[in-house]
């Protein structure tokens, strides 16, 4: 009988899983359909791959991410006020609304929460909704193949 194959670099891992915050709040789950990635191929955030290190088939885990190992902590920098004739009169502006900005280094577009709404500007804070949050995430390994000769070390 062999041993099974432990997550790590090298390895092709189908799981089910579900992300939450800590007071409960669903973020995103894989449902009933499992997802599957190869072990550092960028799919899954570093943070989120490291505390799979070792597990294998049939394992259920559930795990509680600091920011730091998930969407990271809330940026300072990363909030701005623009005037609010940056944007377009008809927009009704209120705390919450997501706003899409064009990203002048990559070409693509840059999602903002408006914060605060004052009568000549606007507060927009572009870090990660998730920054700064404790994130859940719960497992079920449903399989974990070698898929390289890579060794985990560790």
């Amino acid at each position: 009988m062999s041993a099974s194959t432990p997550i790590g670099p090298g390895t092709r891992v189908v799981l089910f899983f579900t992300l939450g915050l800590d007071n409960g709040d669903l973020i995103d789950s894989t449902g009933d359909r499992a997802a599957e990635f190869v072990f550092g191929d960028g799919k899954l955030m570093p943070g989120f791959e490291a505390v799979l290190v070792g597990l294998t088939k049939g394992h259920k885990e559930t795990f509680y991410l600091e920011p730091e190992q998930g969407f990271g902590l809330v940026n300072p920098d990363n909030i701005h006020v623009l005037k609010r004739s940056d944007f377009a009169r008809e927009l009704l502006l209120e705390p919450g609304l997501v706003v899409s900005f064009m990203d002048q280094q990559q070409q693509g577009e840059l999602p903002g929460v408006v914060r605060k709404v004052f009568e000549e500007a606007v507060e927009v804070d572009f870090n990660h909704p998730l920054a700064g949050k404790v994130i859940t995430f719960e497992v079920d390994i449903v399989s974990v193949s070698q898929v390289t000769q890579e060794i985990a070390r560790g």
